[in-house]
Order: C-alpha cells, then structure tokens, then sequence
C-alpha cells in the first residue's frame, strides 16, 4: 500500500476505506513495537489520521476498528449524492427511490441468486401446479440454495420451513402477512413442517416495553398468524420467552452459534456499539437457532441433519447470512432462503411501514371505512395532476401504490394486467384505480377478521405446546 497521503481515495467505497485504515493501523503498531525510527513512526501515523479523515468524510461516521460498513447496505443508484442511496438492514430500510430499493443491486450487494424464469419453472414442474403468484410477478425475487430444497423434494427427503414475526405491537397490518401467506402455500404444496419463531424476546431488548407486554404481542400476534390457516397438526408457532427455558436443543444450538460468532462479527454484520446491551449482540444466536432442526427435538426426533428453508423478507438476510457461515462449523446443513421484496407504505416506497404509524398502511383491525379513507386520503399516486393531462399522458404504474398494492394481492393476473394498460394508457383515473383497491381490500381484511375470531386462546395454546407433529422423521 502506497503512503503517500495523495494518492486518490475518493474512488474507494467505504469498506475499502475502512481496510485501508485497518491495514495502515496495523503498520503503526507493527513499526513501534519495531522500534523503528521517530520520522518513519510520524510519517505513518499521519498517513493513518489522513486515512481516518477520509472515512468520515465518506461514511459520516468515526472509524471504529471491527466495525466495517459492508453489512449497512448502501447501494448507489448511478449518483453521487448520499441521500440517493438505499439503506437496508434488519431496523431501517430507506430509499429516495419512488419505485423502491434497486433489488437487481441489492442481489449483487447480498451475494444471493435471482429467482429466474428457469427455478420458476422447476418449481412448477416439481409441484405439478402453476406457482404462487408471488413468484410469478417477482415479489418472492432472490434465493439462497432453492435447488438443492428442490433436489431433496425430488428425491424425497426431507425439509421443514421456518419463518418468524417480530411482535412489535398488538395489531398487524396487511404487509405482515406476505411471508405467512407465501409461507403456507409452501407448506401445502410441498407437505412439510413449519416452525414459526415469535421474537418477543427481540422486541424486549429494542422496544421500549416490558417483558410481559412483549408476550402479550406474541400471543395476539399468534392469533393473526393462525387466521392464515395453518394446519395445527403441521405447524409448531413459539415464544423465545417461552421456548428457550424448556428445550435443551434449542439452547445448545444458541451457545454452538455464539461460541463460534465473534463480537467483532457481529459488531460488522449488524452495526452494534460498544454501547448496546449485552442482550442485543447476543440475539442474532437465538433467531439462527431455529434454522437447524435439531432445536425441535419433539418434531424431528432428534436428527440434526434436516435442511431448513427460511421464507423473509430480504433485510433477515444478515441473520442468516451469519447462520449459513456458522453452519458447517457446528456440523449443521446451511439454511437456505426465499427473499422477498419490500411491502410498501402507503405514502410510497421509498419506506418499509411502520406498526407505530396507522397511517402508512392497512391494519388487520381496519373498519372498512378506515381503509376506505386511508387508500382515498394516503394511497400515493402515479396519475398526473389533472384529468386532461392524465387522459393525455397517463399514470406511472411504477410508483403509483394502489397498483403496487393490488400486485401483492390482486390474483387474478388477467385483470391486473387489464388495469396497469388502462391507468398507463389515461384510460383508468387515479380515483377509479383506489376504488378498484378499496374492493380488494376490504372484503379481504374482513374475511381475515372473521377467521381471527375464531382463534381462541385454547387453540393458540394447542399451536404452541410442543409437542410431534403430523410426520416421522
């Protein structure tokens, strides 16, 4: 490495900043420990403070050694401006994007595979029926392993699904149920187990709640979950707080990952500080524990040998990340994975939903009224700024939210394809697209709260009691 503090460093990204001051950290040690002469010992330590310089100006943060930016993932949109960027991790998601993250970019940042025309098409030939529409129209867009949970299906052995919820409030809304969704036609098409992870543990350690008011979410949670309609006999759904004191495996998969995970690992995958509690930097442990089935010993007998396929959203992917490096240490199979993309707010996607927030998206518990007013009122819109110029021109399908809404859960692909021509071309008014939305949603929110009725606290109790379910291993 040059030491000339001239040479260019405006070309570097952060993370290689970030090695170069490592790098040039570790000289300086090197030469006074040697005893080497005071100007070459000078001149080095200035090279250093040029090079911490440099990292602030580019990541607006102090150098913190062990703490690289490569998991805090910002991703260049073809400019240079920093409010032009993505931002993704398992807390934040942030883009000046109207369309959204660039998923293409964020595939090449995270290192996994696109779910192509060709893995869709194996899937269906694998499953003798037409894939889920999520599949079809990208919303499930990237994957980790998916070939070789198809290899096991093929030759029929087998795999169990693990997915999870974070329950950060009492009321879910619409976007929180794209994984449970996807999750149980997975479940029904390939016949297998599930394992649902209730991370009320989490919400304790980053919330500002109480630890029984972090169970109670859990156990609300659950009853939405359940109204998906998973098959009890098939689907154990658990609390952190409840699992982790009564199953040794479980616990001993926890303490394997940890022993084998260093601070500074975790500090660089998750941007942890020197100031977080302790509870924080030792969680990541407890979300990759259920990836191995050897935590569910009353469901798989025992055997440490099962593969996990984890459906989530594509900001998870660090956990699992972590797991799949982890894996082959502890002498697990590595988990594999189906991303998805982000449900958008209300006000556009540039934006992951907040539960804290009622008007950024469409609650389970909405009236329909409520969500009649919220698509009205916050819904944003593709369409121009008057009718004539929208006859004219036409609306944008690629920012507008109702669309974006209705391809999530539209499922007749004839009719969203007869409503993106018609609002492209100005035939179909912003006004006449919301009332298309609202149509959808409403009876499809309704429905989900007449099966939620019937969730009593003896069946969530009979969900997550663990217990042998419907298969032999």
């Amino acid at each position: 490495m040059a030491d000339s503090p001239n040479c260019d460093l405006k070309s570097l990204s952060p993370l290689q900043l970030f090695e170069r001051v490592t790098e040039q950290g570790e000289k300086v040690r090197a030469l006074k420990a040697g005893k080497a002469p005071k100007d070459e010992i000078d001149a080095a330590v200035r090279m250093l403070l040029s090079l911490k310089l440099s990292y602030k100006t580019t990541t607006g943060q102090d150098y913190q050694a062990g703490l690289p930016p490569k998991d805090l993932v910002l991703i260049n949109n073809g400019t240079t401006k920093e409010e032009d960027e993505d931002l993704v991790d398992p807390w934040n998601v942030q883009t000046s994007n109207a369309k959204g993250v660039d998923y293409d970019k964020l595939i090449v940042r995270f290192g996994s595979s696109k779910i192509d025309t060709d893995l869709i098409n194996r899937i269906e030939r694998a499953i003798g029926q037409k894939p889920h529409h999520f599949l079809r129209r990208g919303i499930f867009f990237s994957h980790r392993d998916m070939d070789q949970i198809l290899d096991a299906y093929e030759n029929k052995k087998p795999f169990y699904l693990y997915t999870g919820r974070g329950p950060s409030s009492q009321a879910m809304h619409v976007g929180h149920l794209i994984p449970f969704l996807f999750t149980k036609w997975l479940q029904e098409v390939f016949d297998v187990p599930l394992v649902i992870q209730l991370t009320d543990d989490e919400k304790y350690l980053w919330k500002d709640m109480t630890v029984e008011k972090a169970y109670e979410y859990a156990r609300e949670n659950a009853k939405d979950i359940i109204a998906c309609g998973f098959d009890i006999n098939k689907t154990f759904i658990f609390s952190d707080l409840d699992y982790l004191g009564t199953s040794a495996g479980f616990y001993r998969n926890i303490v394997k990952v940890q022993k084998h995970v260093t601070f500074n690992q975790v500090k660089g995958i998750f941007g942890f500080t020197d100031s977080d509690c302790i509870g924080k930097i030792s969680f990541p442990a407890i979300q990759a524990a259920p990836s191995f089935s050897s935590s569910f010993p009353q469901i798989f007998n025992g055997k440490e040998n099962i593969q996990c396929l984890i459906p989530c959203a594509i900001d998870q992917d660090p956990y699992f990340r972590m797991t799949r490096d982890v894996a082959p240490r502890i002498g697990q199979p590595k988990p594999a994975l189906l991303h998805s993309v982000f449900f958008p707010a209300l006000q556009g996607a540039q934006t992951k939903m907040s539960a804290s927030d009622p008007n950024s998206s469409i609650f389970l518990t909405d009236t329909p009224k409520q969500i009649k007013t919220k698509i009205n009122k916050h819904a944003f819109s593709g369409g121009r700024d008057t009718i004539e110029e929208h006859r004219k021109y036409g609306g944008n399908c690629d920012v507008d939210v109702s669309i974006m809404y209705l391809t999530f859960f539209l499922e007749d692909d004839d009719r969203l394809e007869q409503l993106k021509q018609a609002y492209t071309s100005g035939e179909l008014l912003t006004g006449e697209l919301k009332k298309v939305l609202i149509e959808t949603m409403q009876p499809l929110v309704a429905a989900h709260q007449e099966r939620r009725k019937q969730v009593t606290d003896e069946i969530v109790k009979q969900f997550m009691t663990p217990r042998k379910l419907a298969f032999e291993f």
